[in-house]
């Protein structure tokens, strides 16, 4: 089943003005979320949809400008937790009269099949989003209104939703699961009286827009000719922030629940000093990109010197993406190839080492063995995020246990303790240390319990399901 966990916006101007230069801003502001495919779709119109980073179509936005001119539009930048990087499978998706694009992961998709004709959709080419939307528009039709349909589809679906909606009756809507578990924001540009939805603030100032709020977990909105309004077709009060958009997926310039996502990776540094006080350390470095504001607290917190140590080469192919996105081994292996260690900074010192999670282990590796060959004396290597032990069901891409570093294989139970041995063994550090989701927490200023920490504590409560552990060849059906 092809998934998705990406960046949407919804962009409607009372004013008439077009809003496809604005929507392409956003998408560029929102490629961190994806980087395989993007789209954009508009009333009455098949959506529009390229392979590959947006700015590899620049050549083409005059045209598409012209084109698909509206005061009314939807836009999609895709990462896949399943499924190929093809065109078929990038958003928007059109359903009959409504486009539909989707950030998240629906993990009871193949049930879903059954309820809007089942028979026809292939498990391994199919996305989620598509069931979703084909359901939608079945419910729709049986009981009116989409927040009628979206009340019902909740109960459903299984898994993490924000939806962005484009009908062609020339109505813009925008949906936040339950949960909150994926992030979405309201947005207002005053000078062509327009109002957006996206995944991020960061794609608000892209476009010159301020935000007014967090889209509430559980709200539908609608931006139409008449203006806007707002619906709750949820009541749910236990949220479930995802953990991990605060130390890796979320630009650094977004404000999240609340928080600056800079300000809130700079203070996980500073309290995971606190856990790792690491006295004999010469100097602090990151892995870029998203641990810098963590290593820079660290580094303040400890006062050791920080250091840009390791630099991406951003004129190789692969080099300015981020690896971690990356749907194959081997592009990962890519990217990371291109961290080039700077040997007089490094050479002979005691590195602290801080990255934002650690995974597969692909990139703590060999980062590693490149700071060994540019001298270092010894490496510690702090993490900003917990031990991921599980797999995630509401949108990022660890979906099976067999890929993980953390993964033994043995059918044992491991403390934490022998786990951190066995994964600081593999990828050759000196010390190895983890962030708490207590710690983490306290860091961002949230309550641990409207967080989800479920990668970490494999307690899928939040998303009320006990699943079966599948290897990544059962999950992708191979």
């Amino acid at each position: 089943m092809v998934k998705e966990n990406c960046g949407v916006v919804g962009i409607f101007s009372l004013d008439g003005a077009n809003v496809i230069p604005m929507v392409i801003d956003a998408l560029r502001a929102l490629q961190h979320r994806g980087q395989e495919a993007w789209g954009i779709a508009v009333p009455k119109k098949q959506p529009y949809k390229q392979l590959g980073l947006v700015s590899s179509g620049v050549a083409d936005f005059d045209k598409v400008t012209r084109e698909y001119e509206s005061s009314a539009a939807i836009g999609h930048v895709r990462y896949s937790t399943m499924g190929k990087s093809n065109l078929e499978n990038a958003q928007p998706l059109k359903v009959k009269d409504l486009c539909v694009a989707h950030n998240g992961t629906i993990s009871n998709a193949e049930e879903l099949t059954g309820m809007v004709g089942g028979c026809t959709f292939t498990p391994q080419n199919v996305s989620d989003t598509l069931i979703a939307a084909q359901r939608l528009v079945t419910l729709m039709s049986e009981n009116g209104k989409l927040g009628n349909a979206l009340s019902i589809l909740k109960n459903e679906m299984v898994g993490s939703f924000c939806f962005t909606f484009v009908s062609d009756d020339n109505s813009v809507y925008a949906a936040r699961d339950p949960k909150g578990f994926r992030p979405m924001v309201l947005g207002y540009r005053k000078d062509n009286n327009t109002y957006i939805v996206a995944s991020e603030s960061a794609a608000l100032s892209a476009m010159g827009a301020q935000l007014v709020r967090d889209v509430k977990p559980g709200e539908l909105l609608k931006i139409s000719p008449t203006g806007l309004e707002s619906e709750m077709f949820s009541q749910e009060k236990k949220y479930a922030h995802c953990s991990f958009e605060f130390t890796y997926f979320a630009h650094p310039s977004s404000v999240m629940e609340g928080s600056n996502i800079y300000l809130a990776r700079k203070r996980i540094g500073q309290f995971l000093a606190r856990k790792f006080a690491i006295k004999d350390a010469d100097i602090v470095i990151p892995v870029p990109d998203s641990a810098r504001p963590a290593a820079l607290g660290y580094a303040q917190e400890l006062g050791v010197p920080f250091e840009e140590g390791l630099l991406k080469d951003r004129y190789s192919r692969k080099g300015p993406l981020r690896s971690f996105i990356e749907p194959h081994q081997s592009d990962r292996v890519e990217i990371n190839r291109w961290i080039i260690p700077i040997t007089q900074v490094i050479s002979g010192k005691h590195v602290v080492v801080v990255d934002d999670s650690l995974v597969r282990g692909t990139s703590s590796k060999a980062i590693i063995k490149a700071l060994r060959r540019a001298g270092a004396r010894k490496i510690s290597m702090v993490i900003t995020f917990p031990q991921i032990q599980f797999p995630c069901y509401a949108g990022i891409d660890f979906p099976s246990q067999d890929e993980l570093v953390t993964y033994m294989g043995d059918g044992r139970k491991y403390s934490e303790e022998e786990i951190t041995e066995k994964v600081r063994q593999l990828i050759g550090a000196d010390f190895l240390g983890y962030n708490d989701a207590k710690n983490l927490a306290a860091a961002v200023g949230m309550d641990e319990n409207s967080m989800c920490f479920t990668c970490s504590s494999g307690d899928y409560s939040t998303l009320g399901i006990k699943p079966m552990f599948k290897t990544r060849a059962e999950v992708r059906g191979e």
